[in-house]
């Protein structure tokens, strides 16, 4: 048998409380970091990257969203601090299951990264 806690609120005995809707409703619901090699390094939520040529990625997530209309943030660079910036996430509609971006440099050439992630805000369906 599940067990279940029902809590409005989080107490901290220095730090304060919260209210539960704001870990429910603002934590992120899928994340990863991966490589230039598209080899995830960690993640949450998350079941696999798919490499779709220089600079481009699909990722897929274990647990479908309530809507496609999720909250997309990343980053991207190299470990020599040579900058990268995620040039679009919307090259491809977003599902509830996968969104899709590309990372290229300031002049808009497609690049693979040593680093690379990305995080989904959402509601889990």
């Amino acid at each position: 048998m599940a067990g279940k806690i029902v809590a409005d609120q989080l107490e901290h005995s220095t730090a304060g409380s919260l209210d539960t809707q704001f870990v429910v409703n603002g934590s992120a619901k899928a994340w990863e970091r991966h490589n230039a090699s598209h080899s995830l390094n960690s993640s949450f939520n998350v079941s696999s990257i798919a490499d779709n040529g220089t600079g481009d990625t699909t990722v897929t997530y274990s647990n479908a969203l309530s809507a496609a209309t999720q909250v997309i943030g990343g980053s991207a660079g190299n470990e020599d601090g040579n900058e990268c910036v995620i040039l679009s996430n919307s090259r491809a509609a977003s599902t509830t299951t996968t969104h899709r971006y590309v990372v290229g440099d300031s002049g808009g050439t497609y690049r693979d990264r040593a680093v690379n992630a990305t995080l989904v805000h959402g509601d889990l369906a």
